[in-house]
């Protein structure tokens, strides 16, 4: 076994541990931390690929920003870091019912499907002249011919994720003085017409 293959199945465990310590622990902010270290280790593997490329954007864009950026979100605001027992365990039968679906579903798909590695190409090559283009070419000659069509889609589902996200936050605070604009400039209930008599002034 080379060193290699040693450094893949320990990035890979490493990887699957801290994505399910993502989704078990109870404390948002660990949950986070994990997330980051699972970031981590997805580089590493793309670094044994040889996509050193892609294992920069990971370690850049979500390492660096988008789980830092979770993390400050998640020390701001206020989330409740315990959760009761009773609210954990009343979804346990839902979740292991779903779970026994999943896992039944893949078994009738492995026992009926015959795979044949020899007649699938596991690394398809879309570019005639890959080999003369580095990884950071050819990466974006693929994705922005090939697959345009899916860049596009990813960057709507990321826009909605992000004004969900934005809504959510949003919280109306007890106390607080707001400026309402509409109610300012609207001269309904604003003036007031009186008679005055001759000879009588107005009480202001």
């Amino acid at each position: 076994m080379s060193i290699s293959l040693i450094t893949f199945y320990l990035f890979s465990a490493i990887l699957l541990l801290s994505s399910l310590m993502v989704i078990s622990t109870k404390n948002p902010v660990h949950s986070v931390l994990f997330l980051i270290l699972a970031f981590l280790n997805a580089a590493g593997i793309f670094v044994i690929l040889h996509a050193e490329f892609l294992a920069m954007i990971l370690i850049i864009v979500y390492v660096g920003a988008v789980a830092v950026l979770f993390l400050f979100v998640v020390m701001m605001l206020d989330f409740k870091t315990s959760l009761e027992k009773d609210n954990i365990l009343q979804y346990m039968p839902i979740g292991l019912l779903i779970g026994l679906v999943f896992i039944a579903e893949l078994v009738i798909v492995l026992i009926n499907t015959r795979l044949d590695l020899s007649d699938i190409q596991i690394l398809s090559n879309p570019l005639d002249n890959f080999s003369d283009q580095s990884n950071t070419e050819a990466i974006g000659s693929i994705l922005y011919t090939n697959y345009v069509l899916y860049f596009q889609l990813s960057g709507v589902i990321l826009l909605v994720a992000m004004v969900g996200s934005i809504v959510l936050t949003l919280r109306d605070r007890e106390g607080v003085k707001r400026q309402i604009v509409s109610e300012q400039v609207d001269r309904k209930g604003k003036i007031e017409l009186v008679d005055v008599k001759s000879g009588e002034g107005v009480d202001i």
